[in-house]
């Protein structure tokens, strides 16, 4: 029985999926934390990603492992391949600034003018997310480290070449999905946009910056390392978290999914680039040759999580509560800003209740009314990828929040789309173990691996209801300083 494993390097954790090659089937799994923070040494996240890979048995009769990771983080590195500094995270929010600066000097002052530019040269424009903000921030708060920087690299990246035991920089290698998230990497093209590097950085040329060489989806880009015993086992591009989910589910054009964690994702699978000059739609990659719009936002999860806390029920009363409610909740809606919000762009909005009368402030209209708000605030993000030309036929609903029966009930009459909801799992490991799976291959084609049992809710639109919410989400929105 052949084996492939699947790494999962997200913000919280590492864990590793063993998948028998010809089957899929889990054979074994592995999981270590992570530490909290929005910078962190990197090598806190090689420490736990061995710590993961001996829970789950080791690499000794594996044939090929793929890194699926967080993306956008930043790991800068000197001439020798030592880091300069901790790695900032995509959450860490202190380059916000530095992303208004970089749309507004391509658009020599005129930000309308600088985010088409963005938009047209990489797919999306700067947020504080990006590498290539991180970038521009270290270079204007910490000159000398930034003056030291002679490679940049990705969680994902870094971790690959870790496994190969390499110690140049020049072995770094990536995909496209990840390079794709830096805001320096044209996924048309296939090409990093060095003048834009340049630009972030304030040097006059970065040609001879080391950037991870861009491996095809079904490319090999070496071997384990030989002095820990990985010497057989073939190293697949791996690819960046989301593109790693969405192979995971072995999505196709036509198809999303909407990931509702800490965070909310929506990302569909597309044959054509996208490039959004408003900035709501990142122009990613994914990991098989399409393309990946995604639109994010700050709050999902924990909507719920805050809600039902306030109420003092656990999952199951508060998907009761929600579910006894008449649709609109008598016409209370929860506009869900609790950690200001991402899509729409409003860092310092909060969250607010709306129509509150004596008849809607009960605690079944509230359940109800939170769960519709942040299904609302997924729809928007669905409409902006729809908006882009990318056509949506089905939706695939994974996340903690998916978990919960009123979300499942609700979700396919306010995303206006067919929903699936797969039974739980590490899509993003799945996602890596399935491209180490079409790497080792001869032929470089996706294994035929069962397709995912799901459950499916047919589209019942109520567009009253998602109408009361934008007219209400848009007037709060014009009211923020």
């Amino acid at each position: 029985m052949a084996l492939v494993a699947g790494i999962d390097s997200s913000t919280q954790s590492c864990k590793v999926v063993v998948r028998d090659v010809e089957t899929g089937t889990l054979v074994r799994q592995g999981y270590a934390p992570h530490p909290g923070g929005t910078e962190i040494d990197p090598e806190k996240w090689w420490t736990a990603l061995l710590a993961a890979l001996e829970q789950a048995g080791g690499l000794g009769d594996v044939e090929a492992v793929s890194v699926a990771g967080q993306q956008h983080g930043l790991i800068a590195l000197d001439r020798a391949g030592q880091v300069i500094r901790p790695a900032l995270l995509w959450n860490d929010t202190r380059s916000a600034g530095a992303a208004d600066d970089l749309v507004a000097e391509l658009g020599a002052g005129q930000r309308e003018t600088g985010a088409r530019r963005w938009a047209d040269a990489v797919g999306s424009v700067p947020l504080a997310s990006f590498t290539v903000t991180k970038l521009r921030w270290l270079a204007d708060h910490e000159p000398a480290a930034a003056a030291r920087v002679a490679a940049v690299a990705l969680p994902h990246d870094w971790l690959t070449w870790r496994l190969a035991g390499a110690t140049s920089p020049a072995a770094l290698r990536t995909d496209r999905s990840e390079a794709s998230g830096t805001g320096y990497f044209d996924p048309v093209e296939g090409t990093y946009r060095r003048d834009l590097l340049a630009l972030a950085l304030r040097r006059d040329s970065v040609d001879d910056l080391v950037l991870p060489a861009v491996a095809g989806p079904d490319e090999a880009v070496g071997h384990g390392d030989p002095t820990a015993g990985w010497a057989h086992v073939l190293l697949a591009p791996g690819c960046g978290d989301n593109a790693g989910a969405a192979l995971g589910l072995d999505l196709s054009p036509g198809q999303a999914l909407v990931s509702l964690g800490t965070s909310g994702v929506v990302a569909a699978v597309a044959a054509v680039a996208t490039h959004d000059a408003t900035g709501a739609v990142a122009g990613f990659a994914d990991a098989t040759g399409h393309y990946l719009p995604l639109a994010c936002t700050l709050n999902a999860s924990r909507v719920l999580d805050a809600t039902r806390t306030l109420l003092g029920v656990d999952q199951d009363e508060f998907s009761r509560l929600a579910l006894s409610a008449r649709p609109g909740a008598d016409g209370l809606v929860f506009v869900p800003y609790l950690e200001g919000e991402r899509t729409p762009n409003l860092p310092t909005a909060t969250g607010s209740l709306h129509g509150m009368t004596l008849s809607s402030m009960t605690r079944e209209n509230l359940a109800r009314a939170a769960v519709e708000g942040l299904l609302c605030l997924l729809a928007d993000c669905l409409d902006a990828v729809r908006t882009q030309g990318v056509s949506i036929e089905r939706v695939c609903l994974i996340g903690g929040a998916a978990r919960s029966q009123a979300v499942r009930h609700l979700a396919a009459a306010l995303l206006d789309a067919t929903v699936d909801v797969p039974p739980p799992s590490e899509y993003v490991a799945d996602g890596a173990a399935r491209q180490a799976a079409t790497v080792l291959s001869t032929n470089g084609r996706n294994p035929s691996w069962p397709a995912v049992d799901t459950v499916t809710y047919p589209a019942e639109p109520l567009p009253e209801i998602l109408s009361r919410y934008r007219a209400v989400a848009r007037n709060w929105a014009g009211a923020r300083p």
